[in-house]
């Protein structure tokens, strides 16, 4: 596959019964060959965009002495402010030339998941940053439900499956800002090839040209969106939930050609996480003689504990 498959989510949400149907098929095809796609019908609206690149813009825009006051230590970045080149990828020992902030949940949790879960970081330079932040990591979580709920279907299972795991997940919403670049970079790209950790990630940002995906052909193609859409994928835990049906594909954000380091880039992912007690073993229905259980029990809690060393924000 050379190219992202482009899908609106309406036809499941709003549809016909043949519509869904149709909707569940294409997107289990996609997940399956490349990992990746683009999804139009979301809940998001042009406005809400906007509004949240106007206040992301004016935080990053922020002395870096004012920003670094947002920084929480022992958090492992899982809210407030990351500084640049802090995190690196599995494997790599260069910082990724990015700087980037942590929306969280805002539902009410059980009692016995509130330790996973670090409040919110108040802005209180600029006043409407975290209520617009709010507004667009609910949208974004109830797009990402619907998404599930045809992904349950793809897998034989209840269309509310996911639901209860998601509703009040350990989700992340991730501003991104990618500096202009000042010298040349030696080993280090704007984000170093990866998987994400969680089951999908929604993509805001995709719209120009820097990420690319890997695909099955070990080729390098650029996953540009259109302007009123979304780039989605797989995550590992969904990836391993599903004995590796759904691909968790390799993906990066590569340097711009010297003539456009000048330019900021921006992205905003929302990366969808369950909530820490649910279990990723391998769904039966994903274990077949010719696909036999590839990866052990473990939880969602445990998993993103781990990776969260390996990216080098936690320590052992």
């Amino acid at each position: 596959m050379d190219t992202i498959p482009a899908l609106n989510l309406k036809d499941f949400t709003t549809g016909t019964q043949e519509s869904r149907n149709n909707f569940v098929a294409a997107l289990g095809k996609a997940y399956k060959d490349i990992g990746f796609v683009a999804i139009s019908g979301h809940y998001l609206t042009k406005e809400l965009i906007d509004a949240l690149y106007k206040q992301i813009k004016a935080f990053f825009e922020l002395p870096d002495s004012v920003k670094r006051n947002y920084e929480i230590k022992g958090l492992g970045g899982q809210r407030g402010y990351t500084s640049f080149g802090k995190e690196h990828a599995k494997g790599k020992k260069e910082g990724d030339l990015k700087e980037f902030w942590h929306f969280g949940q805002y539902a009410a949790v059980a009692e016995a998941l509130k330790s996973h879960y670090p409040p919110n970081v108040i802005v209180e330079e600029i006043p409407a940053f975290n209520e617009v932040g709010k507004q667009v990591f609910e949208a974004l979580e109830q797009t990402g439900i619907a998404l599930l709920q045809a992904i349950a279907l793809y897998l034989k299972l209840d269309e509310h499956y996911f639901d209860d795991f998601v509703k009040t997940g350990n989700s992340i919403l991730r501003p991104i800002h990618y500096p202009p670049i000042q010298v040349a970079p030696k080993k280090a790209e704007r984000a170093a090839a990866h998987g994400d950790i969680n089951l999908i990630t929604l993509l805001m940002g995709a719209h120009g040209r820097g990420l690319q995906v890997l695909n099955r052909k070990g080729d390098w193609i650029d996953a540009i969106a259109k302007e009123e859409e979304l780039m989605i994928n797989v995550g590992d835990m969904l990836s391993r939930h599903t004995n590796n049906l759904l691909k968790s594909t390799i993906h990066r954000v590569v340097n711009p050609p010297k003539e456009h380091w000048g330019v900021s880039r921006y992205s905003i992912p929302f990366f969808m996480h369950p909530v820490a007690s649910m279990p990723l073993d391998v769904l039966p229905n994903c274990i077949t003689d010719q696909e036999p259980k590839q990866f052990e029990d473990i939880t969602a809690g445990t998993f993103l504990h781990e990776r969260l060393i390996d990216l080098g924000l936690l320590k052992k």
